[in-house]
Order: structure tokens, then C-alpha cells, then sequence
């Protein structure tokens, strides 16, 4: 009853923990106990709009929309998505064409590359990934601050006497 049991050589290990390294980090549980998060696997191709309630991870093709406006949406290495993502955060592995919207965070990894616009509070961007487009990020100003803003300058350009007390009130802002 022996197993024969062949040594495992480096390319096969090295395989096994890039693939352990792409699997999907646990998602919130639910009441049964199970994680919850949807997954589009290497060998799915959708052309379409998805709506997700639940983390997404992509290691497949994707061309349309994808909304999760309260999780993650994740972009495996091997993944390739033509299309505009709106979540709360989203992290890029792969390859993304298209407007990219985490309202609280964006992080692109080594091998990430967007093009396109990305527009988030926070932006992480790993050496060695690729970004062309167009980046909005940090916390978006409100209606109040912009017209304080507006009036702070206003009241710049009415007032050229070029006192001191008139450059520290246009520095306030």
C-alpha cells in the first residue's frame, strides 16, 4: 500500500504558488457560513453589463460594464476587461480598457495595466505597472469648497493692493 509519491520539481512548485497566489482572498461570509464572492474564470468571456453584489473577481474576458458599488472588484493577472468599472475599490493584475471608478480606492500591481481614465480618493500604483489616461484622485471637493475657492479668488483679483494681509487671504483656501 505505498504511495509512490515523485518529487516535485521547481517549475511545478513555482506554478503551484503563482496559481495560490491568483486565488481570491475570502469574501465577507454569510449567515451559512460560506464565503460570498463571484468569480469569472480564465475560460469565460461575457460581453455584457454585470452587476455585482458581492466582491468579483475576473480572471477571464470581460467587455461592457461592471458595476459593485459597495465591494471589490478584482482583475486577475491573466484577466483582460474592455469596459468602465465603477466599485468601491478596485484592484488591477491584468489588463483594463475603459474608465475605472473606486470610490474609495485603486490599486494597480506590478503587472496591472489601465488605459484609459481612473478617478478615486486613494490611488496605489505599483512600480512597474502601466498607466495611460487621464487620473482624477483624492477626496472630491464639495459644492462649498469650490465657491469658497471661487470667492477666495475673487476677492484676490478686486484687491491688487499687494498687502501681506491680502496674500495670506488668497493662500487660505
Amino acid at each position: 500500500m505505498g504511495s509512490s509519491t515523485q518529487p516535485a520539481d521547481a517549475k511545478s512548485v513555482q506554478q503551484t504558488a503563482s496559481s495560490l497566489a491568483e486565488m481570491p482572498m475570502p469574501g465577507p461570509v454569510n449567515s451559512s457560513g460560506t464565503n460570498q464572492y463571484s468569480m469569472i474564470g480564465k475560460s469565460i468571456r461575457i460581453k455584457g453589463e454585470i452587476t455585482a453584489s458581492d466582491p468579483l473577481y475576473v480572471y477571464g474576458s470581460v467587455e461592457g460594464s461592471i458595476t459593485a458599488p459597495a465591494h471589490r472588484v478584482t482583475i486577475g493577472k491573466d484577466g483582460t476587461v474592455k469596459a468602465d468599472i465603477s466599485a468601491r475599490e478596485v484592484v488591477v493584475r491584468g489588463h483594463v480598457d475603459g474608465k475605472v471608478d473606486g470610490t474609495e480606492r485603486v490599486q494597480l500591481w506590478n503587472t496591472g495595466r489601465v488605459t484609459g481614465e481612473v478617478r478615486t480618493e486613494r490611488l496605489a500604483i505599483e512600480d512597474g505597472a502601466i498607466l495611460r489616461g487621464k487620473v482624477e484622485a483624492g477626496k472630491p471637493r464639495g459644492r462649498g469648497a469650490e465657491n469658497s475657492a471661487n470667492s477666495a479668488s475673487a476677492k484676490t483679483e478686486k484687491s491688487k493692493s499687494g498687502t501681506a494681509d491680502a496674500a495670506s487671504r488668497a493662500a487660505v483656501i
